[in-house]
């Protein structure tokens, strides 16, 4: 549910990831979340626009036990929710049949505690991030793609949480993530299941690589031993990007 204090003031054009949660209202467990990025889907076929928040990991665990709070058969946990929807990621050590589920209103009435950017500037050129990265300011990067052919268009909108700056060669690379990736190669119902977990790297702004997690064999001696889920075969895509800093706080 959203509201109208956590739509997007036209002037503030970036969220506050430091400052962006998700609560829920079930009595059992009124969980809060901390919002890691923010993927819009554009549908220029039918003139809708859905939002996703990927919210942070965690671990699986026995939620208000008095003791051994941790599950012994562990594995990560990772929400993104879409309207009522919630895309739930479950990752053990082994591959699973429950990796990826969608369910809705786990914990009751899902309540949006966003906080936009103040003070947002973009950084236009490399002296730009170089200043901007040194001051120790957030900075926000938002990452634009189309597909032709389905009519979306997406923009993933993520903290950079690692930034490289070659002062030598005055180059930058943004390397950061889990984000939630748009496969906007067809359509999905819902739509939310289009959503995959990926890093993102670019030091450019026309095009954007990726790595998404997904089943990977492990390899020795030229034989597969056994899969896992893991960030692999990575690939590029043009994309359009854009580097946002904010201002630090008094």
């Amino acid at each position: 549910m959203t509201t109208a204090a956590d739509e997007q003031p036209e002037k503030q054009p970036c969220l506050d990831y430091g400052l962006s949660f998700i609560t829920n209202k079930a009595s059992f467990n009124a969980v809060r979340f901390w919002v890691e990025s923010r993927t819009t889907l554009f549908d220029e076929e039918t003139d809708t626009t859905q939002v996703f928040y990927q919210c942070a990991s965690c671990k699986s665990e026995d939620t208000f036990a008095e003791k051994n709070l941790f599950l012994e058969d562990n594995y990560d946990f990772l929400p993104i929710l879409g309207g009522r929807n919630w895309l739930i990621f479950r990752r053990p050590c082994r591959i699973s049949e429950t990796y990826r589920q969608v369910k809705a209103d786990i914990w009751g009435e899902p309540v949006l505690k966003l906080r936009w950017g103040k003070g947002v500037t973009q950084l236009d050129t490399y002296e730009d991030i170089q200043k901007a990265t040194h001051a120790g300011k957030p900075i926000v990067a938002q990452t634009e793609l189309h597909h032709e052919e389905t009519k979306f268009r997406a923009t993933i909108e993520y903290p950079v949480k690692t930034m490289n700056i070659s002062v030598d060669k005055s180059l930058y690379q943004v390397d950061t993530g889990p984000v939630a990736y748009p496969d906007l190669s067809e359509r999905y119902d819902p739509a939310i299941d289009c959503l995959r977990l990926a890093f993102v790297a670019f030091n450019a702004p026309h095009f954007a690589d990726f790595i998404i997690e997904q089943p990977t064999p492990v390899i020795e001696d030229e034989k597969e031993l056994a899969k896992v889920y893991h960030y692999s075969n990575p690939f590029s895509v043009s994309a359009r990007n854009r580097l946002l800093a904010l201002d630090l706080p008094d």
